[in-house]
């Protein structure tokens, strides 16, 4: 039977194969080109740079999303209304309380990161605290303090890091067999290690914010409202959110699945497509937090 502890043990597993899958490709390219060239230093290069991405994927990949939205560390003193809400809602979460960033941004959107809950950060679009009201703001923490406490944070933040270098490997690929000119059989074996690269990053990408699942949504919104014991305070967020049109200014789509709502506005989609979307609709989660008893 699926439950809170199934899920977190879950996303513990999925983290470890996500860094083994990239270990294994990162390693086998090394392979190809280092046979093809007949020199095995290609193939060590290969692996430490695919255990090296691994750890520094593990201790940095949180300071790099945050860097990339621009995000700011606050303090009590600066914030004290959502620093109050973070603290008392961790208090009760039984939770050490996470580092607290704002993004300059006028949409409203959140996430959380880290590799643990005990390096864990929680971010919120100055956007969101202009539109949400105390309760509603509680409802958002109380979401991403869920995804910290389900282990979701890890495998989320990992995937942009990991998915980001296999797109640059491939462009460094296609460009050295660039150099090697039309008539060097070796720059055409590294040109077409590349065109695969980049054909299959995507569908990678994709595959694994599928295997990260939206169920991870549903389940943070009803721990979190669990949390708070107001499940109309999220519910209302999310209705917020939902009724916002534009998006993020530096919106992503290696991180959208990061975020409380689609960074990039609300997207209508239907029958098949709905499969390939980073968040399940915003209606269905306001349906399922009003059917909470």
């Amino acid at each position: 039977m699926t439950n809170l502890y199934t899920h977190q043990d879950s996303n513990v597993r999925k983290t470890w194969l996500l860094m083994s899958v990239f270990l294994v490709v990162v390693v086998g390219i090394g392979w190809f080109v280092s046979y093809y060239f007949n020199s095995p230093g290609i193939f060590i290069f290969a692996i430490i740079f695919s255990v090296g991405m691994n750890i520094f994927s593990y201790y940095n990949s949180d300071k790099i999303v945050l860097k990339m939205y621009r995000g700011h560390q606050i303090t009590r003193e600066s914030h004290r209304e959502l620093w109050n809400s973070v603290e008392n809602l961790s208090i009760t979460a039984g939770l050490p309380m996470p580092k607290v960033f704002i993004i300059p941004d006028p949409a409203p959107n959140a996430f959380a990161t880290g590799r643990d809950k005990d390096h864990a950060a929680i971010a919120v679009s100055s956007g969101l605290l202009d539109m949400m009201d105390r309760n509603e703001l509680d409802g958002v923490i109380a979401h991403e303090l869920a995804h910290i406490g389900n282990r979701d944070i890890l495998l989320m933040t990992i995937i942009v890091i990991l998915v980001g270098f296999l797109s640059i490997l491939a462009d460094i690929l296609i460009h050295g067999g660039l150099r090697g000119g039309d008539n060097n059989k070796g720059g055409g074996a590294l040109m077409i290690v590349g065109i695969v690269l980049i054909i299959l990053s995507p569908i990678f990408s994709q595959i694994i914010q599928l295997a990260v699942s939206r169920k991870r949504e549903f389940l943070a919104d009803a721990t979190g409202a669990l949390l708070t014991r107001y499940p109309e305070g999220l519910a209302s967020a999310l209705e917020k959110l939902g009724s916002y049109k534009g998006q993020m200014r530096h919106a992503n789509k290696a991180t959208a699945h990061l975020f409380i709502s689609n960074p990039f506005g609300p997207k209508v989609k239907k029958g098949f497509s709905k499969l390939f979307m980073t968040h399940p609709p915003i209606e269905d989660r306001i349906a399922k937090l009003r059917g909470i008893e």
